[in-house]
């Protein structure tokens, strides 16, 4: 996605010099007992799909996150006692936890919506990243559902073309439902859509139960608009309009870094998204 012909060394001297200046200054660019303001900040794990479970959950433990919304392939969905116990010892053993999970597809089969919420339950889950079908059966059951397991049910945007594309599709269809269901604001399908993240959130309010904090960049090439994901904080996302937003709503749910690109080495790339939320936070 870079233009850059070795992105991992300029990427990781933005990282590492940094992250070296604040040391030799002995403080971080937020607070040092707390770089990330009181935000759950994590890591979508499909940020790291190119890594087993392990591998991904010791990256995240050496980037400093100990939160996780994970995507099924790296955290499989099952409800037996021994495998949520397998499941909560590999998450235990990197200092991470689990608090969101998805996305997942909802439709009006109680059956399989319940495998979900079960296995939300089981694990410690706080909000499960959705994509329900819209109409009035599969709402109907997760209201009953969200009600009985106290799990939020976080509507993801997919960008153009999706189910919910618009701020609009997610706020109108949420409005007269249980209050735990919502939306996940994911801030980069936001933008592919032309719609403002900071919106999204100041209008799903306290219906906001997930943010996907990712990056987008508009550029006009040969006369045509294109959008392409980017680094957080080089792109056109309002960051620390985002996190004010949050702050405002006292968000007490997971703050997921998602980056898109560069699968097989996006460590450098990772860090340098989370030194731009830390600069924003200690802005706050």
């Amino acid at each position: 996605m870079s233009t850059f012909t070795n992105p991992v060394s300029r990427r990781q001297f933005l990282a590492t010099s940094a992250a070296g200046a604040a040391t030799l200054a002995g403080i971080s660019t937020a607070s040092a007992a707390d770089p990330y303001g009181g935000f759950k900040m994590g890591m979508q794990s499909y940020s790291l799909r190119g890594f087993d479970a392990v591998t991904a959950l010791k990256h995240t433990q050496t980037l400093g996150l100990k939160y996780w919304e994970a995507y099924p392939k790296h955290v499989p969905m099952g409800t037996l006692p021994e495998h949520v116990a397998t499941q909560k010892k590999m998450l235990d053993d990197a200092g991470v936890k689990l608090i969101a999970y998805g996305v997942l597809g909802f439709d009006g089969n109680e059956t399989s919506a319940r495998q979900a919420f079960d296995f939300a339950k089981a694990m410690g889950i706080a909000s499960l990243s959705a994509n329900p079908k819209k109409d009035n059966k599969t709402f109907d059951l997760l209201d009953k559902l969200c009600e009985e397991y106290e799990v939020a049910i976080a509507i993801h945007n997919h960008g153009p073309n999706a189910l919910y594309d618009k701020i609009s599709d997610t706020v109108d269809i949420v409005k007269d439902r249980h209050p735990l269901i919502g939306g996940c604001v994911d801030t980069g399908h936001y933008l592919r859509s032309d719609e403002e993240p900071v919106e999204a959130i100041e209008r799903l309010g306290k219906r906001t139960f997930g943010v996907h904090f990712k990056d987008v960049q508009t550029i006009t090439e040969n006369g045509k608009s294109k959008k392409h994901f980017r680094i957080l904080g080089e792109g056109d996302l309002n960051v620390l309009g985002c996190l004010k937003a949050l702050k405002k709503l006292d968000y007490q749910y997971s703050l997921s870094l998602e980056y898109e690109e560069n699968p097989s080495n996006p460590l450098s790339d990772i860090e340098v998204c989370l030194k731009t939320v830390r600069d924003a936070v200690a802005k706050l």
